[in-house]
Parts: structure tokens; C-alpha cells; sequence
């Protein structure tokens, strides 16, 4: 078995900073990718950034220069730093990963439950 836990979010106001950090735990060989996603009212999901185990980054341009994604290997994690929050930015954020499992040998994707962001104006 295998889960993501995001244990971050919260409401914050416009230009303020949140961290948001998720961990990968269970039986786990090794992990591909990692990203974070985001949901807002009404919309459809979008891939916010994403890093590969080697650590090549994708971000979608509405965040670059303020998001960062990091991530660390030997602990299974990945995080998400976000400053200079907008109210656009308001959404819930799903942690990603797409992990090769032990016990299966099989590569899943995998979903956190995903965790409220809201940036007040």
C-alpha cells in the first residue's frame, strides 16, 4: 500500500507565502515524478509544477518565478513553496506521484486528498 499525505493549505492574503509539503509513504521501490496539481471552482484540474527523480522542473507560466518545487529522494517527498499569492491562486492542491511499488513491481500514479489554498484580496 501506498498514500500521499499533505498535511499544509490555509488561508493567507494577497502577496503573502505558503509551503506546501507532501510525503510519499508505503511499499516503495522508487519514485518518477512528482508534482503539484490544482483544482479551482468550476475548472478543470491543471498541473501546477512538476519535478523529475532526476530533478528537471516543469511550471506552468502563470506561477513561474513565484512557486518553487523541491524534492527530496531519500525521503520521499516533495514540496511546494508559493509566494506572492494572488486570489487566483485559490484552489485545492493535489499532490502527485507516480511511484514504482515493492510488493507489486508495478508504477502507479498516485493522488493526496488534496488540500484547500485561499488567498484572500
Amino acid at each position: 500500500q501506498v498514500q500521499l499525505v499533505e498535511p499544509g493549505g490555509g488561508l493567507v492574503q494577497a502577496g503573502g507565502s505558503l509551503r506546501l509539503p507532501c510525503a510519499a509513504s508505503g511499499s516503495i521501490l522508487s519514485i518518477n515524478d512528482m508534482g503539484w496539481y490544482r483544482q479551482a471552482p468550476g475548472k478543470q484540474r491543471e498541473m501546477v509544477a512538476s519535478i523529475t527523480n532526476g530533478g528537471t522542473i516543469n511550471s506552468i507560466d502563470a506561477v513561474k518565478g513565484r512557486f518553487t518545487i523541491s524534492r527530496d529522494n531519500a525521503k520521499n517527498t516533495v514540496d511546494l513553496q508559493m509566494n506572492s499569492l494572488r486570489p487566483e491562486d485559490t484552489a485545492v492542491y493535489y499532490c502527485n506521484a507516480n511511484i514504482l511499488r515493492k510488493d507489486t513491481w508495478g508504477t502507479y500514479n498516485y493522488w493526496g486528498q488534496g488540500t484547500q489554498v485561499t488567498v484572500s484580496s
